[in-house]
């Protein structure tokens, strides 16, 4: 009996290697919240930049803004989720997980593009 079920459910595709959410809705949901604060706050909603603070130092106006992430290639990408440079939260993010953030700000970029 727990055979032929087994073979029912395979045969129905009920473990076909399907997953929940597409490539698309990941990368969405990674960018807006890898590990607490999503890439959104500083670099905008696609990957833009964004003005994040204004403020003043020894008397100079300053202001604090995430980089426009839609102009560098991969090497760079990776290198600045694993650096601490201008502000820059460490993430520990996965190879997976940065391909994926790659991915979603490159097809941001892409949509734009073909919009023009």
């Amino acid at each position: 009996m727990i055979k032929t079920i087994l073979f029912l459910l395979i045969s129905l595709g009920v473990f076909a290697d399907e997953t929940f959410i597409t490539q698309d809705e990941y990368a969405a949901q990674l960018y807006k919240n890898p590990r607490g604060i999503g890439c959104d706050n500083c670099h905008g909603s696609n990957g833009e930049g964004k003005l994040v603070a204004r403020y003043e130092h020894k008397g100079n106006k300053k202001e604090f803004r995430g980089s426009d992430l839609s102009t560098l290639v991969y090497a760079d990408f990776s290198k600045g989720l694993s650096s601490r440079v201008g502000g820059m939260p460490r993430y520990f993010l996965t190879q997976s997980e940065i391909k994926a953030l790659f991915h979603f700000v490159n097809s941001k970029k892409d949509k734009k593009r073909a919009t023009k």
